[in-house]
């Protein structure tokens, strides 16, 4: 692989990432219409709140869908989506990632705090359109929340 290749490379790899960090950005800011803008039209949204599960308990088929489902944070008092491990996969202008998150949900029910901790593992799908790499796909997987 030549040096032009490798800084291609690097620079997909750095700009994927900081597309995964700005989705849990614009989650925590409640930037409904900035998360959105991180995806396809045509996107393909699924939600698993049990990994193991074999069917979603929610599909998304467009962009235009997301707004309900990114909206819906704001039932939260805060949130803080801590991103962790991840890998990529880029073949042109796809690409495949796994990427790791611990999302923190905070309440507050008669002056009492209450946390809903999720663990979460997103299998995404990448399209590079115009210089600039969007979601096409993204399967939010559960495999734990914890309740204090």
């Amino acid at each position: 692989m030549d040096q032009e290749h490798q800084l291609k490379q690097l620079a997909d790899r750095q700009a994927i990432r900081e597309l995964v960090d700005q989705y849990a950005f614009c989650a925590d800011s409640r930037d409904v219409q900035g998360q959105m803008a991180l995806f396809t039209e045509d996107t393909h949204f699924a939600v698993y709140m049990d990994s193991r599960a074999e069917q979603p308990a929610q599909v998304i088929n467009s962009r235009g869908e997301l707004f309900p489902v990114f909206d819906n944070l704001n039932t939260y008092h805060a949130t803080m989506h801590f991103n962790g491990q991840n890998s990529v996969t880029i073949d042109g202008d796809q690409a495949t990632g796994l990427a790791y998150c611990m999302a923190h949900h905070l309440t507050l029910e008669d002056g009492n705090q209450k946390w809903m901790i999720a663990a979460i593992r997103y299998l995404d799908n990448y399209h590079k359109t115009e210089g600039k790499w969007l979601f096409s796909k993204r399967k939010l997987m559960v495999d734990w929340i914890e309740n204090r």
